[in-house]
């Protein structure tokens, strides 16, 4: 393979991991796709529905994947989140922070794309502070801190921590062979609870369900089976193409809003090359503003006051130093994770609900002393 095949097809692989990106910000937009938003649904109102559209894209990608994986096309030990290093404290931390977080920042890292698209003045603000906090916990001040603290607790598998690696290596069964059996029964029992009740067949939650959870599925086969080059004209190594990680990569929106950041400030240089994470941040927003705009419900939106501008500084820091510390959002741990079976996946997005319930409590709370 030569040097300019391997370019066209690292632009083949950019411009399909955009293109996901653009329908991912459509649908979130259109169906108000929101982690947060539904945890705070079911606190004020006792409302299930956004947490059922919510499930369902769980139980999507997490059957797309371990098919993938049952199919050979895929490895979950060739993702960032089943090695076989289970930072259990990392996750409880970063995961609770994170959550913590994104309730007063009003969202997530990819609910913040999804509200620039529509005009909000307040998530551009979360998105830079978000990104330079994320920055830092990954190389600067705060790695340090977590390198020296959370991430030095950590439990060693001797295979990947992800659930068919770890029952393949006490039972002898095939990993395929569990991958396509856990995929379909904890994926399967996902989805069937998201699509028992009425609220969760609803057009925009079958949408938002179904979509999104193909979207995760789908970049996954983009990255991991596109992208892969089993041997690198320049390295002979192998090489999974346009990658920050070097590795197959799905969707999460925390340290690709740094590395965004990155991208920008240092354009000229020439090392700073496009990756699926910058371009995926980018198609986000191009996508929610599109429906936006269409459906004339693009309005710019700035702070009420100085505690709103002061709650979404902190929160946008606390994601951005969760975020990197328990290595995804309620995306990345919560979907793209999720779907690897990993460990870690699970505890993160555990943590990451168990905060973004303290951050609503904390903020009736406030409402309640005011009052």
């Amino acid at each position: 393979m030569q040097d300019i095949d391997i370019a066209a097809l690292s632009r083949t692989v950019l411009w399909a991991a955009f293109a996901l990106a653009v329908i991912f910000g459509a649908i979130a937009q259109r169906t108000h796709f929101c982690t947060m938003g539904a945890v705070s649904d079911i606190m004020t109102m006792g409302d299930w529905a956004r947490m059922r559209m919510w499930v369902a894209a769980m139980g999507v990608a997490m059957i797309g994947f371990n098919t993938m994986v049952a199919l050979g096309w895929l490895n979950a030990a060739d993702t960032i989140y089943a090695g076989p290093r289970f930072i259990w404290l990392s996750a409880l931390v970063g995961g609770a922070l994170f959550g913590f977080g994104m309730v007063l920042a009003s969202g997530c890292g990819s609910k913040t794309l999804v509200r620039i698209g529509g005009g909000n003045l307040k998530s551009l603000v979360v998105f830079f502070v978000l990104g330079l906090a994320a920055f830092a916990t990954m190389r600067g001040l705060t790695a340090v801190l977590r390198v020296d603290t959370v991430d030095k607790v950590a439990v060693e598998f001797a295979a990947g921590q992800d659930l068919p690696s770890l029952l393949a290596a006490s039972t002898g069964v095939a990993k395929g062979t569990l991958a396509a059996l856990l995929g379909i029964v904890l994926g399967g029992a996902l989805l069937a609870w998201a699509l028992a009740r009425r609220e969760g067949r609803s057009a925009d939650n079958l949408l938002g369900g179904l979509g999104i959870g193909a979207i995760i599925a789908a970049l996954w086969w983009v990255s991991g089976r596109l992208g892969y080059v089993a041997e690198h004209p320049q390295t002979l190594e192998r090489v999974f193409l346009a990658t920050n990680s070097q590795r197959v990569e799905s969707l999460t929106f925390v340290a690709p809003v740094a590395y965004t950041l990155d991208w920008l400030i240092f354009f000229s240089d020439k090392s700073k090359v496009l990756t699926i994470a910058i371009v995926t941040t980018a198609g986000v927003v191009v996508g929610s503003a599109l429906v936006a705009l269409a459906t004339r419900s693009f309005r710019w939106e700035g702070f009420r006051d100085a505690r709103d501008t002061a709650n979404h500084l902190v929160g946008a820091a606390l994601m951005g130093v969760g975020g990197v510390t328990a290595m995804g959002c309620t995306v990345g741990q919560g979907l793209s994770g999720l779907s690897t079976l990993s460990l870690t996946s699970f505890v993160a997005i555990a943590a990451i609900l168990a905060g973004a319930v303290a951050g609503l409590k904390y903020q009736f709370w406030l409402v309640e002393r005011s009052a």
